[in-house]
């Protein structure tokens, strides 16, 4: 498990860029993440929205490439809702910076001076955070969604 979080922490940032590739593709324009899931209050949540994702009569529409980038785009959504969601679970604040570091793809160098560590120190670091993530159950099952893609 640990080693398929630190793929996916490798890989997060081209997954980002291609799920704002594939919204823009299927939807003609990118779509914020904080609004993939966020409740709605007020006078907003009362009125009558139209869906920020596809109908089930549009899908049923949708050519085969269209279908393999929606399915494509719901994959990597949900593996990058995971990623940075996991910020959340970690206990210090140095490790919530070095982990915004390392989706950054900042390498351990430029991290261990932004922080005012050793690369080691970064390391081992790294090494608590992917140890304390793989133990943490939300986490685990938030990446139920994804273990078969990977």
């Amino acid at each position: 498990m640990k080693e398929q979080i630190e793929s996916l922490l490798f890989d997060y940032h081209w997954m980002k860029k291609e799920v704002e590739r594939l919204q823009r593709i299927l939807y003609g324009y990118s779509t914020p993440m904080k609004s993939w899931g966020v409740a709605q209050y007020g006078i907003d949540a009362a009125m009558p929205n139209g869906s920020k994702g596809k109908s089930q009569i549009e899908l049923e529409e949708m050519d085969v490439r269209e279908e393999r980038l929606y399915k494509r785009l719901k994959k990597f959504e949900d593996i990058v809702f995971a990623i940075e969601m996991a910020a959340d679970l970690l206990e210090e604040e140095k490790q919530t910076v070095i982990y915004d570091c390392l989706l950054d793809g900042m390498s351990y160098r430029s991290i261990a001076n932004h922080v005012g560590m050793s690369r080691n120190q970064v390391k081992k670091t790294k090494d608590t955070i992917l140890n304390h993530l793989s133990q943490k159950s939300h986490f685990v099952q938030l990446l139920k969604i994804e273990k078969s893609a990977v």
